[in-house]
């Protein structure tokens, strides 16, 4: 992050990685183990595959309604991908925001950039399978794919992987999901540490151009 942006309150986390990589998994613990975490549920105009609930795993809704949510200006990125439009809420930024708390977002490269944009001052970790032929093994060992599904996948994953660590500020490599966790947990320490998100207030500080009244 450019040191001259300037930090607003809360963070707002962009988790992105390649299908079967772990990234929800490592966003879910987050969630369940910082109490002022607050998890972006994607909507999406796809329909639900396997087990997909709505409202845990994405909120399902209509183009139509999609288009108005657009026109409302309630989501804070969006975009069509494969047919399927995907948005992330504008609401929980403003939450984050309001409670200086942590907003997860479960999203790929192309939102983690819409968002950057908008608050230069997000948090982007990209999260790397131990291997490419290790992601193609956990695809396959889920058993919910086909064959050429799985192919057009791992092109997709080495697309995705080149991007994400090119410009992502942080990257994970889940090759123990308990380390990888840890590794996680201390981005968020380090970034509720940095320069300008620490509230001073207490201290009563002499505003910057003060003279020094003890030289």
């Amino acid at each position: 992050m450019n040191e001259s942006t300037p930090l607003q309150p809360g963070i707002l986390l962009v988790l992105s990685a390649p299908s079967g990589t772990g990234k929800t998994t490592l966003a879910r613990r987050l969630l369940a183990e910082l109490p002022d975490a607050i998890f972006s549920i994607s909507v999406t105009t796809r329909q639900p595959r396997g087990r997909e609930q709505d409202g845990v795993d994405y909120h399902f809704v209509d183009v139509a309604s999609f288009q108005e949510r657009i026109n409302r200006g309630e989501f804070v990125e969006w975009a069509e991908v494969h047919g399927h439009f995907y948005g992330s809420s504008q609401a929980v930024v403003d939450e984050a925001r309001a409670k200086r708390g942590v907003a997860i977002f479960d999203i790929d490269v192309q939102g983690g950039y819409a968002i950057k944009r908008k608050h230069p001052d997000t948090v982007l970790a990209f999260v790397l399978p131990p291997s490419l032929e290790e992601l193609g093994r956990r695809l396959r060992e889920r058993g919910t794919d086909a064959e050429e599904t799985i192919r057009r996948r791992m092109l997709a994953a080495r697309s995705e992987i080149e991007r994400g660590i090119a410009t992502y500020d942080y990257i994970l490599v889940n090759d123990d999901i308990e380390r990888a966790y840890q590794d996680l947990h201390s981005v968020v320490i380090a970034e509720r540490c940095r320069r300008g998100r620490v509230d001073l207030s207490n201290l009563h500080l002499e505003k910057p151009g003060t003279p020094d009244s003890g030289r």
